[in-house]
């Protein structure tokens, strides 16, 4: 009786949770990609930003334009294509961002030194 007192109650093939243990093999193969780039910026949000608050000579859309365009370029696969776009967005938007804040701190200039008035006197 003590015998059986130590044995398992299980068989040792059979584990007690999940069953017979068996060991299948699985064929699995290596792929080997190229060296992958980094990513493009597309720059979509700046320029949106610049389209919707500082669209100084319509730069802000020129930029948003070029932004989609980079992002087309980006899906397609064509990396030299969406640098090209990318790097002309982020000019136009560099523009468009100085341009803007220069005409708004002129006018805030001109209105404190009293060049311009708000109120007719």
């Amino acid at each position: 009786m003590e015998n059986k007192m130590n044995q398992p109650m299980f068989d040792s093939g059979v584990h007690a949770f999940q069953g017979p243990h068996h060991t299948v093999e699985v064929p699995t193969s290596t792929v080997t990609m190229g060296v992958r780039a980094l990513p493009v910026k597309d720059h979509i949000l700046w320029s949106i930003f610049n389209f919707v608050y500082c669209n100084f000579c319509c730069l802000g859309f020129l930029a948003l334009v070029f932004s989609v365009k980079s992002r087309d370029r980006k899906v397609l696969g064509d990396i030299y294509g969406a640098e090209n776009y990318s790097s002309t967005s982020k000019t136009l938007n560099i523009a468009a961002t100085f341009l803007s804040i220069l005409v708004f701190v002129i006018i805030f200039g001109l209105l404190v030194a009293g060049v311009i008035s708000v109120h007719p006197r």
